[in-house]
């Protein structure tokens, strides 16, 4: 029913005007979402990497419906890899890419096509792109484009999400030499047929598949703001031998900045993902409707910098 709920004000033009202009939900908004613009993305960009963070950037938009959507998302990343470079703020600047946003329900050869146009842009620009994961349906299409890419752009990441039954075996297939994983959780509603229930169950996929990732030759690249998995991060790269450089912690933008600099302070690489774009509301109400429980993990966010 709640799911129901915020999938209707998803659609509201009412609902977006009120979120947007009301105080407190306009802080909440302006937290987590950089901005509309890339100058927007540019100045919050400029900010973290001055304080030791080091960033990936997603423009906001994964509901694209025709090649002309999908073309202009594409002509977005460009703009913006060619603003890092002239700014200097590559390599410590990334771009994180939904290949949804760039056609891939609708055509995946055109999003493969626009992929490798940003992975060009991003090498020329002295960084690289990660891929982002999104509902189970698109698992397997967006690792085989993944496995395309890497024959030229060898250093594009991965994303895996540990609610998925099958991500144990994704990250034994991936842990290569210089291959950049990125591990969450995952925030879509899945069957469970294919994804673990429960909060639980899913940190211990996370663990399991953090061992095998951090034992691995590849660059693991850990996103998650629970206090517990960090700790086990931490101690695992003690465990494995993993020098600060050889792999990393990613936060949300605007998520535990407190602990976001504590990591940083202690030598370890932290990356924090920034989203911006004028999508933001979809962007926001849409990761609510994927998991209703999104509600309470943004009220403790606001309410807590730790």
């Amino acid at each position: 029913m709640l799911r129901s709920v915020i999938l209707a004000a998803s659609r509201s033009s009412r609902v977006e005007r009120l979120v947007e202009t009301a105080p407190l939900t306009r802080d909440v908004v302006h937290r987590f979402i950089a901005g509309t613009t890339a100058d927007d993305a540019l100045h919050t960009t400029r900010d973290l990497v001055g304080d030791g963070l080091a960033v990936t950037l997603d423009h906001l938009g994964e509901d694209t419906v025709n090649p002309d959507q999908a073309i202009a998302i594409k002509d977005e990343y460009l703009a913006l890899l060619g603003a890092l470079s002239g700014a200097g703020l590559t390599p410590a600047a990334e771009v994180s890419v939904k290949l949804s946003a760039l056609g891939q329900k609708f055509d995946e050869q055109l999003s493969y096509d626009l992929a490798r146009q940003i992975c060009a842009a991003a090498a020329n620009a002295g960084t690289t792109v990660t891929l982002d994961m999104e509902d189970h349906t698109t698992t397997d299409s967006t690792l085989e484009i993944l496995a395309k890419l890497r024959l030229d752009y060898p250093t594009t990441g991965a994303v895996l999400q540990a609610y998925l039954r099958r991500t144990e075996a994704d990250c034994r297939e991936l842990a290569t030499v210089g291959s950049r994983v990125r591990l969450c959780k995952g925030a879509y509603k899945e069957p469970e047929s294919v994804a673990f229930q429960s909060a639980i169950d899913v940190d211990k996929s996370y663990v399991r598949c953090m061992n095998i990732l951090m034992s691995g030759e590849g660059y693991p690249m850990l996103a998650t703001h629970d206090p517990r998995l960090i700790a086990i991060g931490e101690d695992r790269a003690r465990w494995f031998d993993r020098s600060p450089d050889a792999f990393e912690f990613q936060l949300l933008h605007g998520v535990r900045p407190d602990e976001q600099l504590r990591l940083a302070g202690e030598g370890y690489t932290v990356r924090v993902y920034v989203p911006y774009g004028n999508d933001w509301y979809g962007y926001m109400m849409r990761r609510l409707a994927e998991r209703p429980a999104n509600l309470l993990f943004f009220a403790r966010a606001v309410k807590s910098r730790k």
